[in-house]
């Protein structure tokens, strides 16, 4: 009888970097990220890792699981590198996230919800790579360094809202360690059919303002899975204009 093989010890995380690798696969869809504000907390990572996907653990800094409330805009969004996808391709969003790390040692985003004000993505998203979109009423608006963003959920049952405004410095910094652990992310995981897939993503270096809370009220943090954590103060907060990123063909894990 063959013995048993011996189970492969999993890879170390990747390095953290600002600037994304390039992608081994075809360009299978590209985005604009513009006007946006990342808000994170540190949290137990007891309370992240049954929200993850199979096959994956929560990414750790200084032993923390971390949970990022991003508001933003997304523009024109393409099928393939360069076929823009009018109306549809451009919308406001609201991500709640957490963050994961695979056996293969690949850094990445694992969505808890996604809000959109366009209910046609929700479907399209959902079907395709297993991203939790929900159709949403939003609006966001931006006044030298302040940035406002208001959203709601639409449809039946709960109905979660958030408004967030920030103020930023103007001024783009050198990111810390935690900055880059934080928005340097270059891949998501996601379960579509009960399987795992890894979405590779690839952009430059997030030109990162820091900046601080105006006002917060926020209710989709804790619909998607973990309450509590927005009656705390952020450890990061922080505005960007914006990057251009470019998605590879996803893999099974």
């Amino acid at each position: 009888m063959a013995p048993d093989p011996v189970p492969r010890s999993p890879s170390p995380p990747a390095p953290i970097v600002a600037a994304g690798p390039a992608l081994t696969s075809p360009v299978v869809m590209a985005q604009g990220w513009r006007d946006v504000t990342f808000v994170h907390w540190p949290v137990d990572p007891r309370r992240v890792a049954p929200l993850l996907p199979r096959g994956v653990r929560p990414d750790l800094f200084d032993g923390s699981a971390w949970v990022g409330l991003i508001p933003f805009h997304l523009v024109d969004g393409t099928v393939g590198p360069r076929r823009r996808v009018p109306w549809l391709g451009t919308f406001l969003e609201t991500n709640v996230r957490v963050y994961s790390v695979d056996d293969a040692g690949r850094r990445g985003v694992v969505f808890r919800s996604l809000e959109t004000e366009r209910a046609l993505v929700v479907g399209g998203a959902v079907t395709v790579f297993g991203t939790p979109y929900r159709w949403a009423d939003m609006s966001a608006s931006h006044t030298g360094h302040r940035h406002r963003y208001r959203t709601r959920r639409r449809g039946l049952g709960a109905r979660p809202r958030s408004g967030l405004e920030v103020e930023s410095t103007g001024v783009v910094v050198e990111p810390t360690e935690l900055e880059l652990f934080l928005t340097a992310r270059f891949g998501l995981h996601t379960s579509v059919l009960g399987r795992t897939l890894w979405v590779p993503n690839t952009h430059g270096p997030w030109p990162l303002q820091r900046a601080t809370i105006r006002h917060l009220d926020d209710e989709l943090v804790a619909a998607a899975g973990l309450p509590r954590v927005t009656a705390t103060e952020p450890a990061s907060v922080l505005w960007s204009a914006g990057v251009h990123a470019e998605f590879g063909r996803p893999v099974r894990i």
